[in-house]
């Protein structure tokens, strides 16, 4: 059985920093694109962060350039979401996903994760 397992979420003050990791099991994602998305109460889910399956190309929502940063480690089938300065605004159920090719939109990854909450005071 093949599953996404995020951690990571809490509460934090704004300006302050997360990191999330998202555990994979049943298969190994070689070749896979990882990607974070995020969804507010109310909103759609929207496209976070994605990096290849040799880290060697990363893609970023413009709302988080600068404060986010994606990386993985293969051997541990492990994809992180490093969040600084930490905005009102991040707040969000976010999802992990799994894909053949980096891609911005949801429709293009075939694995999800079950989602962790962050939330940012203010």
């Amino acid at each position: 059985q093949v599953q996404l397992v995020e951690s990571g979420g809490g509460l934090v003050q704004a300006g302050g920093s997360l990191r999330l990791s998202c555990a994979a099991s049943g298969r190994t994602f070689a070749g896979y694109t990882r990607a974070w998305f995020r969804q507010a109460p109310g909103k759609e889910r929207e496209f976070v962060a994605a990096i290849s399956w040799t880290g060697g190309s990363t893609a970023y929502a413009n709302s988080v350039k600068g404060r986010f940063t994606i990386s993985r480690d293969n051997a541990k089938n492990t994809v992180y979401l490093q969040m600084n300065s930490l905005k009102p605004e991040d707040t969000a159920v976010y999802y992990c996903a799994a894909g053949p090719l980096l891609r911005q939109v949801v429709s293009g990854y075939d694995y999800w994760g079950q989602g962790t909450q962050v939330t940012v005071s203010s």
